[in-house]
Formats: C-alpha cells, structure tokens, sequence
C-alpha cells in the first residue's frame, strides 16, 4: 500500500514557474511507476509526465514537452514535476499517481493517487 501527498501548487503569472512534489509512504514505492495527471472540469483526467521506478523512462504529454521536468528522489521517496513556461491552459489539479513498475499513461492503469494539488495560472 502506498500513500501519496502532493504539494507545491498555488497561483502563478504565466511565464513563470512551479514545482511540484509527491511524497509516497508505505512501502515498495522505489518499484513504482510515478505519474503526473492534471484534471479541469467537465474534462476527463490526463497524463501530462510519467516516469518509470528507474527513472530511466519518462513519458510528457505533446502538450507539455520542453516546458515540464519529471524527477524522483527513490532514497526520499519522492516524485517531482517541474513546470516552466506556464501557461493560461495548464490551469488544473495536479494529481500524482503510482503503480507497479512500468509507465502508463491511462489514469485507469494507476492503483494510487493523491489528493491533488491546484495550479492556477493567470495572463
């Protein structure tokens, strides 16, 4: 079982920068697939970056390649999304994710998820 907190969201002029962290508890997490899905309203949830237990893999959403960094900390137990470049339409919550080993980009492929995190974004 793995638990997961995310943190780092807020209100930001665009251009400009976030980080988000998603702190997993329990056990096994260092096995685990990490992934970073964003929700509005009325839409359905989508994978923005994904990273696979290694770090080796990543997977980014076309919509976000070049301006998003996935990272993890496997000694902190930590996930990171590092968000430059912001934009009006990256407004959402930032859900962060875990599931056995390899990269998905399928929310319905996920066993865990956070609470979400909210990032607004303002022209």
């Amino acid at each position: 079982q793995v638990a997961l907190v995310e943190s780092g969201g807020g209100l930001v002029q665009a251009g400009g920068s976030l980080r988000l962290s998603c702190a997993a508890s329990g056990r096994g997490f260092s096995s685990y697939a990490a992934g970073w899905f964003r929700q509005v309203p009325g839409k359905e949830r989508e994978c923005v970056a994904a990273i696979n237990w290694t770090g080796g893999d990543t997977y980014y959403a076309d919509a976000v390649k070049g301006r998003f960094t996935i990272s993890r900390d496997n000694a902190k137990n930590t996930a990171y999304l590092q968000m430059n470049s912001l934009k009006p339409e990256d407004t959402a919550v930032y859900f962060c994710a875990a599931r056995r080993l390899d990269i998905k980009e399928d929310p319905d492929d996920y066993d865990y998820w956070g609470r979400g995190t909210r990032v607004t974004v303002f022209s």
